[in-house]
């Protein structure tokens, strides 16, 4: 039996392979490599001392899903394959639709014609839109997405949902994340963005490394205690051990769930910039600048859901991801590909 990991090559991918190898899992990867490297694969070997059986290809092609789905025993798909930046979403939006919404129903298709009937989804908690509340749960209302990456996720939430309607034996269960932080511990296994970050801690790393010359902070006069934006950062290894704790409670409950993954805790811009610098040791050079458009003063979860059913938690604080985002950075300054 074997675990399809659909982008298993990118960031909190390759760290849910790891988890996967280390607790004796045969893992399968399917990846087009056009924002990941392979490199992040070959590090999860050698970490693990396990070699995940590795298929270079775009979860769009049905003869390399066929091929793998006749080939390996698969049992379960954890799908995170898709576009996600943001910025390249409003500008490449039927890109992002292709490969998001239409990738997930070919894989949805051969899964149902391969007999595979288990699904956890990589979604995110842009499908909240604005929050009009928070903490956000998932009695939260969903909608007014801000763009396409985020209507992508809905969009694929909805189909997903009605699929399970239409094949109830399947069970599907569509994890929300906040914004994945820091690194493996070792080191070995990182955030590798290309070109110019989009996220905020890889850009901090950059800035502190010397790669970049300085962080803009978009506002400083947010009804928060600093002034500053206000976001649920959760460590990406509680991330993959949260999609491995979705894997062991698939027939628990519905056959569709939506659950979010955070800490349930807030920090502000000027939170993670002191605790990058008490970690690297160094200052990070910043300016403020006017508000963003389309970002909000808060954003963080409610993810008592998620101890509920899948008996999961957040454990690593704001301080442990720091640091292992900086001892990520400073041992591998040019990313996999230095």
């Amino acid at each position: 039996m074997a675990i399809l990991v659909t982008g298993g090559a990118g960031y909190i991918g390759s760290h849910t392979v790891l988890a996967l190898l280390e607790r004796g899992e045969d893992v399968v990867v399917i990846d087009n490599l056009s924002n990941a490297s392979q490199e992040s694969l070959i590090r999860v070997a050698e970490l693990t001392g396990k070699q995940p059986v590795v298929c270079i290809a775009d979860i769009l092609d049905r003869d390399a899903l066929k091929t793998l789905f006749t080939q390996h025993n698969i049992t379960d798909v954890i799908h995170f394959a898709g576009l996600k930046s943001v910025s390249e979403s409003i500008a490449k939006p039927l890109a992002y639709y292709e490969n998001n919404v239409v990738g997930t129903m070919v894989l949805m298709d051969e899964m149902q014609r391969a007999g595979v009937h288990s699904l956890i989804f990589s979604s995110s908690a842009t499908v909240y839109g604005n929050p009009e509340s928070v903490p956000l749960s998932e009695q939260s209302r969903t909608g007014g997405t801000t763009n396409p990456y985020g209507t992508s996720k809905l969009m694929v939430e909805h189909i997903l949902r009605d699929f399970s309607v239409a094949e109830p034996h399947f069970r599907i269960t569509c994890l929300r994340y906040f914004n994945p932080a820091g690194a493996h511990p070792s080191g070995r296994l990182g955030e590798d963005p290309n070109g110019i970050p989009n996220n905020l801690v890889p850009y901090i790393s950059q800035v502190a490394i010397g790669k970049l010359a300085c962080l803009t902070v978009f506002g400083d006069d947010y009804p928060t205690p600093d002034g500053t934006g206000v976001r649920d950062y959760i460590h990406v290894m509680d991330l993959a051990h949260g999609h491995l704790a979705a894997l062991d409670h698939k027939d628990d409950g519905e056959a569709f769930k939506a659950i979010n993954l955070g800490t349930g805790v807030g920090y502000s811009v000027m939170d993670l910039i002191k605790a990058f610098e008490k970690a690297a040791q160094t200052k990070i050079n910043y300016r403020i600048v006017g508000r963003r458009t389309g970002d909000v003063a808060e954003c963080w979860s409610d993810s008592s859901l998620a101890r509920q059913q899948l008996g999961w938690q957040a454990t690593r604080n704001l301080e442990e991801m720091m640091r292992d985002a900086w001892n990520w950075q400073k041992n591998n300054p040019g990313g996999y590909n230095a």
